[in-house]
């Protein structure tokens, strides 16, 4: 399937060459080396991507939702069949160790077929008239055209995220791809060519946000912005929708926090914080990016948590496969972790193990750290950190714990440990987060809601809401 990334454009169901001259380089963050490099998408070529997108829209929408599905599923087959190739390249590009990168794969194919069978359950409603020779029909009708601008996190599932429950409720799409890691989109690409996907119903763009990012949010011709990705960027993307009043729908930052109550199973806790907190060299936005734990337990619960850290395995991932989590994406994501870090022990925090990143490696590795002594308003309590790092905060009682989780700009995922009912269901009706998990690790499934309170975003994905975000309501008044 491979050859050699050399990225085109995907446009009206043709591959084309850029026209710019400005090239990128992708970096393989594992050992710094360059994989390949490409031209940003042009300016008249993003364009294009948006009048075709625009012109396919309509005869899309007319084309009925089960048959719509059944493209999707042609794809998640030719990602199944292509499995190995995905996984190699996610490896390669992002960083991420291989049974993450297989999951991902494996993920990007189910949630296809899960949204697939949405294509005969989109409901209306017909609303009761004052009128007695009146009927009130609710349609659910597409948006248009959606503009999907996607993270380097988790590249390839975050293309169907947004392509799949476009599609099968009548957009269309332009797709562009993290500057970060473009091939596995551009290989993405070519399934879609393969499963015949009608022209311009699909299309994708390469390039950075402040250049084609921005063209994809201030497009008149756009309907809806799908965006997941950092706070500053969503901000930005929300200024340029506002001058033509797109609907937008942001997944941005996180910053978890994780309660440890006296009554807790220590041993799970420890085991679920750990695995939320390296998944991916810790850079998911739902990854816990801070603990709280009750006094009583405190000693105990940070011995065996900074234990489990320094057991922690990282390396590169191309190589190795008994690791726990690669590298960093880039420089930049290195030199933040560095500063919060520091910053924590500057202002008196205690490091328990970790702290800094790897020297003896050509790759941007930060080793597994555990803070102690950290307060409520110190910068790594209160900003997102991105990497492998677990700050810890003491509580003396559960509403204390609630106040220090909800004391936070982010409101995305939160999760708790305690085997009190009472206490469970407590936590639940006072902590102001999108997500809330009890007992169990951080990660959400298909049927559910994504979705965040504050800065961690604006609307969400998945289940039957998430599909709904891609829809908008027409009333229609209808007298005999």
């Amino acid at each position: 399937m491979s050859d050699n990334y050399n990225i085109q454009n995907y446009i009206n169901g043709s591959f084309s060459v850029s026209t710019n001259t400005e090239e990128i380089k992708n970096i393989n963050p594992s050992d710094s080396s360059i994989i390949n490099s490409f031209k940003e998408t042009s300016i008249e070529d993003v364009e294009s991507a948006i009048d075709v997108a625009k012109k396919s829209q309509s005869k899309w929408s007319k084309t009925p939702a089960i048959e719509r599905a059944s493209y999707l599923k042609k794809i998640a087959e030719g990602i199944r069949k292509n499995e190995d190739e995905f996984v190699r390249i996610i490896v390669e590009e992002q960083g991420k160790i291989k049974d993450l990168a297989k999951g991902e794969v494996q993920g990007a194919a189910n949630y296809l077929d899960y949204t697939a069978e949405w294509a005969r359950r989109i409901e209306g409603e017909i609303v009761t008239s004052d009128s007695p020779d009146e009927n009130i029909f609710i349609f659910k009708i597409p948006m248009g055209v959606v503009s999907g601008i996607l993270p380097w996190n988790f590249p390839f599932f975050l293309i169907v995220r947004k392509l799949a429950p476009a599609l099968v409720t009548g957009n269309t799409i332009v797709i562009k791809a993290s500057e970060e890691t473009s091939n596995n989109a551009y290989m993405f690409s070519k399934l879609l060519d393969a499963a015949g996907v009608p022209k311009g119903v699909v299309n994708f763009v390469y390039g950075r946000g402040q250049t084609v990012g921005k063209l994809l949010s201030s497009s008149k011709k756009i309907d809806m912005i799908s965006f997941t990705g950092s706070v500053e960027t969503g901000s930005a993307i929300m200024t340029e929708a506002a001058k033509n009043i797109t609907k937008v729908n942001l997944e941005l930052g996180g910053k978890a926090p994780a309660l440890v109550l006296a009554d807790a199973d220590i041993d799970l806790a420890v085991s679920k914080i750990r695995d939320a907190r390296v998944i991916n060299s810790g850079q998911v936005c739902n990854c816990v990016e801070r603990v709280y734990v009750d006094k009583k337990i405190a000693d105990e619960f940070t011995e065996k948590l900074t234990k489990a850290m320094q057991n922690t395995k990282f390396g590169n991932p191309n190589t190795k496969t008994d690791i726990d989590y690669g590298p960093l994406i880039n420089e930049d994501g290195s030199k933040k972790v560095s500063e919060l870090v520091n910053s924590a022990k500057g202002s008196g925090a205690e490091i328990l193990t970790g702290g800094n990143r790897d020297e003896s490696s050509e790759g941007i590795y930060y080793h597994p750290t555990v803070i102690a002594n950290c307060k409520q308003d110190m910068r790594i309590i209160q900003e997102e950190i991105f990497g492998p790092v677990l700050p810890l905060v003491e509580f003396e009682d559960l509403d204390q714990a609630i106040e220090y989780a909800n004391d936070s700009d982010y409101g995305l995922t939160s999760s708790i440990f305690t085997n009190n009912l009472k206490t469970a269901l407590k936590a639940c009706n006072e902590i102001r987060f999108g997500e809330t998990m009890i007992n169990r690790d951080n990660m959400e499934i298909f049927q559910s809601f994504h979705a965040g309170l504050r800065k961690s975003g604006i609307g969400g994905a998945d289940g039957k809401h998430g599909l709904y975000e891609y829809m908008q309501t027409h009333a229609v008044y209808m007298r005999a």
